[in-house]
């Protein structure tokens, strides 16, 4: 099992882990009982803070993906609930950013740039959905 963590993107770390190891999940490259590396030891691999581990395998418990497992460690649930999806959507979002990802080079957009526009984006369509969330603060339509 490899992971490989990306220090130009704005993505964390904790993430980038919770993320591949979800992939790795939905492969089949990580099957069901399988024990994922102790915290220490794969903390030690990337070159991150146990924290920084720990917080990916609590994700990944508290999407039902793994179980701790107290001493014997964290493993793979008997039916992971987000192996086909998490396939599906990763399918999906790889689409999206080639589609992207080719518009913004035939529009000759310089890398960082492209990445800005995009987080921007997807932090104005998450304040949106949230402002649209708080009772009141939705705006009104016409009757």
């Amino acid at each position: 099992m490899r992971i490989r963590l990306n220090d130009n993107t704005p993505v964390p770390p904790f993430e980038q882990i919770r993320a591949q190891l979800s992939l790795h999940v939905a492969s089949g490259r990580l099957m069901p009982g399988d024990k994922l590396p102790p915290i220490r030891a794969l903390a030690a691999q990337l070159n991150v803070s146990t924290n920084t581990i720990a917080r990916s395998y609590r994700e990944l418990i508290n999407a039902g993906v793994a179980e701790a497992a107290g001493r014997r460690g964290t493993r793979i649930t008997a039916t992971p609930p987000i192996a086909h999806d998490v396939a599906l959507r990763s399918e999906q979002v790889q689409e999206a950013a080639d589609r992207f990802a080719t518009l913004a080079d035939e529009l000759n957009v310089a890398t960082d740039e492209a990445l800005e526009a995009v987080i921007m984006a997807i932090r104005r369509v998450s304040q949106n959905q949230a402002a649209s969330a708080v009772p009141g603060r939705a705006e009104e339509q016409p009757t």
